[in-house]
């Protein structure tokens, strides 16, 4: 289907394009959206700022940037294999029954962390605290995405109408979580610099408890449990070959989040400047949400699988800068090209991922794809720290270059895997993907 927008692609309306299209005023107006949304954005925060959290304690606490950042990737490979299989758990007992144990032991073993860092407590120690404050973690942004297609699918199963309304709810939740990662770490970054390097690993673990109970005392919105039938084994989302190619690509994006934090924050502090990392940071993240505006009001010709090569493209060349940078100002102006690679690349990976498995393993993908961001985000600050360590700041950037080139070498050696099975390759609608983008960022940062 070819591409078309018209100024009523951000409303309610149809166009000759296709059928009708659900913009993000008519998605909002949803009865009972707002009754999860807002206390799932409060819980959604602490996902992406736990990493720096861990990060902006330990070095406050006199530790070095690879002790910080592999215990930052301890966290983050816990939370990676443990996250989807809690995801299973909420599909098979409810989700209020998952989320209070869960955030709970989050606070605890979030608390536990502070305590062995601020007491300087033999390294092994940190590594027992942290992995299980990652594994900990909520999976609130599958979990949203599960209540939509419960209330849509409970209004007109198959209809029309239904499906363009999930449509337009995953992309609302794809530039959600891409606002979260990219606003998160600065909040954290910006707290722990305020106040002292506890304090954003304290704010995460306070927006968690406070999020996650809120989310899950919204018990009319939750999707029925589902019940299992002997015999009959679910299909996993990573059987699928596409399923597995994006979330290895997504390792790659993970790995420009992770390299970056550890790299602009260290070359800051090696200038004089620790507390303007933050600020250098929230410039890339700028240039990405600046990018997911853009995204959503151009008319796009190409299929989303041909985007997401090129964007990945993109990100690779304006990661390849990063190293050979003289200055802050010239680091900060090299991370905010960097940044408008960003958002094309994550919407169009959780757009394809959606035609990519059946229904019922929906939210397992697109658990997996979060959850490769934050192994790749771990696993290079982890590289990068240790670079840092050895041969300065300037080197950890070559992290972010080096994990975005690996995944797109994946993406364009198997790019045939991104077909659903017995379909073509399709464009899909700038509407259906981002269509009111400007008044989602609004509504995001309100």
């Amino acid at each position: 289907m070819t591409a078309r927008r018209t100024v009523d692609d951000a409303t309610d309306t149809r166009t000759d394009a296709g059928p009708a299209r659900v913009g993000y005023g008519a998605l909002l107006r949803t009865p009972g959206a707002w009754t999860f949304l807002a206390p799932a954005f409060i819980a959604r925060l602490p996902y992406a700022m736990l990493s720096m959290g861990i990060l902006m304690l330990i070095t406050g606490a006199g530790g070095s940037w690879g002790t910080a950042s592999t215990v930052a990737a301890v966290a983050a490979v816990a939370q990676a294999l443990i996250g989807p299989q809690t995801g299973r758990l909420a599909d098979r007992f409810g989700q209020a029954a998952v989320l209070v144990p869960t955030v709970l032991v989050h606070a605890v073993s979030v608390g536990t962390l502070i305590a062995l860092a601020l007491g300087h407590a033999p390294t092994w120690s940190l590594f027992a605290a942290a992995a299980p404050a990652g594994a900990s973690i909520p999976q609130i942004g599958a979990m949203v995405r599960a209540r939509w297609i419960s209330l849509f699918m409970a209004e007109s199963a198959g209809s029309d109408g239904s499906a363009a309304k999930v449509s337009t709810a995953f992309a609302f939740e794809s530039v959600t979580d891409e606002f979260t990662f990219v606003v998160g770490p600065i909040l954290a970054a910006g707290i722990a610099t305020t106040i002292n390097p506890a304090t954003g690993l304290i704010a995460e673990a306070a927006l968690t408890v406070v999020g996650g109970l809120a989310f899950a005392a919204q018990r009319r919105t939750a999707p029925a449990r589902q019940t299992h039938r002997p015999g009959i084994r679910r299909a996993s989302a990573l059987a699928s070959p596409g399923v597995r190619l994006l979330a290895g690509s997504f390792l790659g994006v993970g790995a420009v989040f992770g390299g970056m934090q550890v790299s602009m924050t260290a070359f800051a502090d090696s200038v004089g400047q620790h507390g303007a990392a933050g600020t250098v940071y929230g410039i890339f993240a700028g240039g990405s949400m600046l990018a997911g505006v853009l995204y959503g009001v151009i008319a796009w010709r190409r299929s989303v699988q041909q985007r997401m090569i090129t964007s990945y493209a993109l990100l690779v060349l304006g990661c390849s800068t990063l190293w050979a940078m003289p200055n802050l100002v010239a680091v900060t102006v090299a991370g905010l090209v960097c940044g408008l690679a960003i958002a094309p690349t994550l919407i169009s990976g959780y757009t394809l991922v959606e035609t990519l498995v059946a229904d019922g393993a929906k939210t397992e993908a697109f658990t997996w794809l979060t959850g490769a961001i934050g192994l790749g985000l771990a696993t290079g600050a982890m590289v990068a720290g240790r670079l840092i360590d050895g041969h300065g700041p300037s080197v950890g950037f070559l992290v972010p270059v080096g994990g975005a080139g690996l995944g797109l070498l994946a993406l364009v050696s198997l790019r045939h895997l991104l077909v659903a099975a017995g379909g073509a390759s399709t464009v899909v609608a700038g509407s259906s993907e981002l269509g009111g983008a400007p008044q989602l960022v609004g509504a995001a940062k309100g």
